[in-house]
């Protein structure tokens, strides 16, 4: 009971003192707030404001700067993606190069520009005969761009294929006329090459 008693008498002081020390605060303040100058009342205030707003400023600066960096870490998620993919690319280019340089020249490779696919006279323009330059490459996707080899090694390269010599006549001054010099007609029957006076002769 006796515990009580002094709990109870603990408490009521404590409370006690809590309102006379906030009592004692608010005078205090209001003697201060009386005290004050209106100039200074005034500046008080307009700091208050400048805090806030310099407070509200870094906020919205704080939030401008997360937002930017989100994106800045999108971009490089981004540019990751964009580079696996150019790297998978690569790859694919690289063993497609090793399986063209793997096969043999032959005009063959790309049946679409065989001559041997059709019968009868064809003639190309030939542009160019290389021992060291190796074009293969480039006759997968191009059926007018083919090519052939001699026994001694030379590749000779051919561009269009053309039913009527007069045809072939024609794409080989133009390719003069663009700065291929050594254009010229050769003549193929039934996917063989020939001589272009057997050609003519049997064209014509």
């Amino acid at each position: 009971m006796k515990i009580l008693f002094s709990l109870l008498l603990s408490s009521m002081l404590l409370l006690a003192t809590t309102v006379f020390s906030q009592k004692a605060l608010e005078k205090e303040w209001g003697k201060k707030l009386k005290e004050l100058k209106p100039l200074d009342y005034k500046a008080l205030i307009e700091e208050r404001d400048n805090l806030q707003k310099e407070i509200s400023e870094c906020s919205s600066s704080k939030a401008a700067m997360r937002s930017e960096s989100e994106g800045k870490l999108a971009e490089v998620d981004k540019l990751k993606e964009e580079l696996e993919a150019t790297k998978k690319e690569l790859e694919i280019a690289k063993a497609s190069t090793a399986s063209m340089a793997a096969a043999p020249f032959n005009s063959s490779n790309n049946n679409a520009a065989s001559p041997a696919n059709v019968k009868g006279v064809q003639f190309k323009v030939q542009i160019g005969a290389f021992r060291n330059k190796d074009l293969t490459k480039y006759f997968q996707n191009n059926k007018n761009f083919s090519g052939e080899v001699d026994e001694d090694g030379t590749k000779k390269y051919t561009l269009g294929i053309f039913n009527e010599y007069w045809e072939a006549d024609k794409f080989k001054k133009y390719l003069r006329d663009m700065g291929v010099k050594d254009a010229w007609i050769v003549s193929y029957k039934d996917g063989k090459r020939i001589d272009i006076k057997d050609a003519l002769e049997g064209a014509l």
